[in-house]
């Protein structure tokens, strides 16, 4: 089985990111568990350093159950290296997944995620995985996170434009969605955006469905 952990509180987007992750692999066995105890979003470094101790218990708990694969939904890939250290199945992360898909695609990619603040997050990642040449940008769209569950049609609106803006300035064949909020965006963008949207939570459990 494939176990998706929300580091975050807000079980709607658990339930988005399963929903999400089934209709890409269908047949797989996938479920979704909800840190309660995490913050209801993860919005810069200090969501992020809160939601790592109860994340790291679900990640032992989903070890010690028989997990197959474990996806940390959560495109900042929050408390990764220490999930991986303590399970003994494969971990993987939904921004991870994503940059490399990107990177494989095409020789460009940007990032359009929430807050300015969580920039900086998504670029040392970037840089730790090795794709810092490969990037174009990191983009905020000014959408907080539980605008995309709350507000979705403004938060929408402003995603596909931040997305528009990607494609023109950029010189990037794709655009990387960088939040596990965003799973939506592709259908509500269609098919004449115009660039390639890559969806983490689809990259992680296609990849999670091969190991």
């Amino acid at each position: 089985m494939i176990i998706i952990i929300n580091p975050n509180s807000t079980a709607s987007m658990t339930d988005a990111m399963v929903q999400t992750a089934r209709d890409a692999c269908p047949g797989v066995a996938i479920t979704g568990w909800t840190s309660h105890d995490g913050p209801p979003a993860i919005q810069g470094p200090a969501d992020g350093i809160a939601c790592v101790p109860p994340l790291l218990k679900l990640v032992a708990q989903a070890s010690h159950q028989g997990a197959r694969v474990i996806i940390i939904g959560c495109f900042d890939d929050t408390g990764l290296d220490a999930a991986r250290a303590m399970a003994t199945c494969p971990v993987i992360g939904i921004g991870q997944a994503a940059y490399h898909l990107a990177a494989l695609a095409g020789a460009r990619f940007s990032v359009v995620t929430t807050l300015d603040v969580s920039i900086p997050v998504l670029h040392e990642n970037i840089q730790a995985y090795g794709l810092a040449r490969s990037l174009g940008r990191v983009r905020a769209s000014g959408v907080p996170v539980l605008a995309l569950d709350t507000d979705a049609d403004t938060a929408n609106a402003r995603i596909i434009a931040e997305i528009k803006r990607a494609v023109a300035e950029d010189n990037v064949q794709t655009v990387v969605l960088g939040c596990a909020g965003m799973t939506h965006i592709p259908a509500a963008a269609g098919p004449r955006i115009g660039v390639r949207l890559i969806d983490g939570v689809r990259a992680a459990v296609q990849i999670g469905a091969i190991l």
